[in-house]
């Protein structure tokens, strides 16, 4: 800041009240700007400039950059808004006299009543006053003979250098206070999308690959030198790539992962686990992290025989940057990352007795203070998890807004939901800065899916003594470019043999189809995408059992769609024409590398499981004449369950029994109705087998968690549904109608969202008829409900 040399300096008066200023004829009447101002300020002060590329106003030239950043590092200027300088705008003297005050070696205070003195103090503006209270408390500033002080008078570039000579003259710079900007680069949830490729489509998809987030994270690089990059995890599991290396062309001792391979040549400074990290076993996960140069890093999984941390909970990375005064500076970063402890009932066959996991927010506590002891200057938190909401619950899966309220912590990455942040939240969390990108004021981002965004959050920090603080922080989300197949050729060269192998594979015929199979419609009617997984499912179970306890027990059969305009994107349906039966299409049924399961349960249980279901849908009110949207978006498609062997109807009149996570929200709701077994009233009490997938069957479910058996076997359901179509060799794709909707009487107007593709496929169809435009490139469809 500006050290006072002289009491007498006080008296200084700007612009008025003593000063003779003189300007030339030329220059009397040419006004100053406000860019050209603090130029001049920042090279009368001579300081040393930096590069200018903290500055966040994106309406300063380059030119201007360093100059702006200094004053601001001096704390001389503010924006008129957060992104906004104006620096083309006029000079006015309160202005002027506000960047003398913030100079001034003083922490004295002044009431806003000494500007009473002055007849036209009401046009101050209000945030305004109390600096210009201290500049005219100071003697920086008197008013005109008239009693007048102009605040808004412009300020000509005469004057505004007889300020800076008689100002400078009383007045000499300290040494500049040294700050730096870091930028922190995140994805997240890639799910083995490397490359720029839709396996199941077996063809080029320029809305996904790593390989084209690189672009978007060679930019962010030269854009700010000073860079660290950081994966969130779920990395090694999501397409055909990651089931080829893990089950086909075995990965071996030494040989590096794909998903590693790409991450190795994008340098990426440390990474964490997601909850599918976990799906291939411990063994695997050790094998694909133990080529990496780089750490991972997860401060919340134990060994549950010693109770130690099993993974290195944190690591300090010392980052060499250039800094405001163009020197090179050492910043110590601490990054831990979290895994939900839901993993050790989604992927219990693999963990049980291996390990626990701790609360993913009090593992986070525990860990900030040791980073910070241990010298972190910055600590970044990578959290696979979902946002949640602003009540902690031990254990609970979601608890990222959660982590930004945890003292020290700077910046979070943040997944697992497949979501964008900054980008709208739930209405109940407080605090959230969408534009800033931030939570509770910590920078917060969550790059989407399948490499679809980049995260940037930008820091700025402060220089204390041979610390650093961080000053202020901001989040934000780059999108992939959709509209070119640019990619890092360096990536594409690293995974070529797995990329290739991996196309081969999927192209190998398992069968045929007489007719087309989709999910535009899996969510609101019975279909064959669904029918073909559970008459797979079934066929399996039913071989499993023959000559145990449970072989005279019906089998039921549970599926999802797990396809269906998931997470707002109008492209994510199965499509599968007709013809030749292809393992890729086998893997476009079914996404998931789960391995089949069964459960004991009883037919009361069976409907519980239904009626956590039924949540798909919202409640139809058949008084209300105006249109009404059938699917609950909040409830996610991979978790309405169609269980196949009973029949039974939907009344989406009533209310939902339990809310999307499962609990109970309407003790007295009843959706399922007409639920029969072999055309009869089900019996509560009789013992059913259900074929499902280990997600389910170690998940927390109504009707699931009720399970007095549960076996979890070693094969994958895709296989099972591989199998199941080499045996048939050709299928004819139909539903058995097991289910259906409660007619609803009245002129109710139903609507739902689909795939506008789905147009193509509504030939024969009575019951649904195209509207028109959706939101989010969806089309809108209505639903015949009587």
């Amino acid at each position: 800041m500006w050290k006072k040399l002289s009491a007498s300096a006080l008296t200084l008066s700007l612009l008025a009240g003593g000063i003779a200023v003189m300007p030339t004829a030329a220059a009397e009447n040419e006004q100053i700007t406000r860019g050209e101002y603090v130029k001049e300020v920042i090279e009368a002060l001579g300081v040393p400039l930096g590069t200018g590329q903290s500055v966040k106003f994106k309406d300063v030239p380059d030119s201007l950059k360093p100059y702006i950043e200094k004053a601001v590092e001096l704390k001389l200027i503010k924006g008129k808004t957060d992104t906004e300088f104006a620096p083309n705008d006029k000079l006015t003297r309160s202005h002027a006299f506000m960047i003398a005050v913030r100079g001034l070696d003083s922490d004295e205070e002044y009431s806003e009543k000494v500007l009473d003195q002055y007849k036209d103090s009401s046009k101050i503006a209000q945030g305004d006053r109390a600096e210009m209270a201290k500049a005219v408390g100071l003697s920086l500033v008197t008013g005109f003979d008239d009693g007048t002080i102009r605040p808004k008078d412009f300020v000509t570039k005469a004057q505004a250098e007889k300020i800076l000579e008689r100002f400078l003259a009383e007045y000499s710079p300290v040494a500049a206070n040294t700050t730096a900007a870091l930028r922190i680069l995140g994805t997240t949830d890639i799910h083995t999308n490397i490359m720029n490729y839709d396996y199941y489509k077996d063809a080029q998809s320029n809305s996904l690959g790593l390989a084209k987030t690189a672009i978007l994270i060679e930019e962010a690089r030269k854009e700010n030198p000073n860079t660290l990059l950081f994966d969130n995890g779920d990395t090694i599991q999501g397409t055909p790539l990651g089931s080829y290396v893990q089950a086909v062309q075995k990965l071996k001792d030494g040989e590096m992962h794909p998903s590693v391979a790409a991450m190795e040549v994008l340098n990426y400074d440390a990474a964490t686990f997601g909850n599918h990290e976990f799906n291939y076993g411990l063994d695997f996960l050790d094998e694909v992290t133990d080529d990496a140069t780089f750490p991972f890093v997860n401060a919340n999984v134990r060994d549950a025989a010693t109770k130690a941390l099993k993974y290195t909970p944190y690591v300090l990375i010392d980052k060499e940057v250039v800094d405001s005064q163009g020197n090179i500076s050492t910043i110590s970063v601490g990054v831990t990352g979290i895994v939900p402890p839901q993993i050790l009932k989604w992927d219990k066959s693999n963990l049980e007795g291996k390990v626990t996991v701790d609360d993913s927010v009090e593992a986070v506590k525990a860990v900030v203070p040791q980073m910070k002891e241990a010298g972190a200057d910055v600590i970044v938190v990578l959290s696979h998890s979902g946002m949640g909401d602003a009540t902690h619950e031990m254990g609970e899966e979601d608890v990222s807004y959660l982590l930004s309220k945890i003292n020290d912590v700077d910046a979070i990455i943040t997944g697992h939901a497949h979501g964008v942040f900054p980008g709208k939240v739930d209405e109940s969390l407080t605090n959230v800065d969408e534009t800033q990108g931030t939570m509770n004021g910590v920078p917060v981002v969550m790059a989407g899916k399948f490499g679809s965004h980049l995260g940037v959050i930008d820091l700025q920090l402060e220089k204390k003594g041979d610390d650093w603080d961080v000053t202020s922080g901001t989040g934000a989300v780059r999108e992939i470019a959709k509209d070119n197949a640019e990619v890092n050729k360096e990536i594409v060269e690293s995974v070529k043999s797995a990329h290739e192998g991996t196309i081969n594979y999927v192209r190998q015929a398992v069968g045929t189809t007489t007719a087309t199979i989709h999910s535009y419609f899996s969510q609101i009617q019975d279909d064959p995408s669904i029918q073909i997984v559970t008459n797979a499912q079934t066929i399996y179970v039913k071989n499993k059992i023959k000559g145990t306890k449970y072989e005279n027990l019906p089998v039921l059969s549970a599926g999802a769609p797990f396809k269906a305009g998931t997470r707002s994107d109008a492209d994510y349906y199965t499509y599968i024409p007709a013809g030749e039966l292809a393992i890729k299409n086998v893997a476009d049924l079914y996404l998931y590398d789960n391995t089949l399961s069964m459960l004991k349960v009883t037919g009361a249980d069976v409907k519980e499981w239904l009626e956590m279901s039924a949540g798909q849908f919202n409640q139809i009110n058949v008084s209300n004449k105006e249109e009404q949207q059938l699917i609950n978006t909040d409830f996610r498609s991979y978790n309405y369950d169609v269980i196949d062997g009973v029949t039974y109807e939907i009344d989406v009149t009533q209310p939902a029994k339990y809310d999307p996570s499962g609990k109970l929200v309407n003790e007295g709701a009843s959706r399922i109705v007409n639920l029969q077994y072999n055309g009869q009233p089900i019996d509560l009490a009789q013992e059913f087998i259900v074929a499902t997938n280990n997600y389910r069957a170690n998940g927390t479910f109504p009707g699931v968690r009720n399970a007095t058996a549960v076996e979890i076997y070693p094969d994958e359901n895709r296989q099972a549904i591989i199998d199941y179509i080499l045996e048939e060799k050709t299928i004819d794709p139909s539903a058995d109608g097991n289910w259906k909707f409660a007619p609803i009487s009245g002129d109710v107007k139903v609507v739902f969202e689909s795939s506008k593709k789905a147009v193509n496929v509504l030939e024969g169809n009575k019951s649904i008829e195209y509207i028109g435009e959706g939101t989010d490139g969806f089309g809108k469809y209505s639903l015949k409900m009587n």
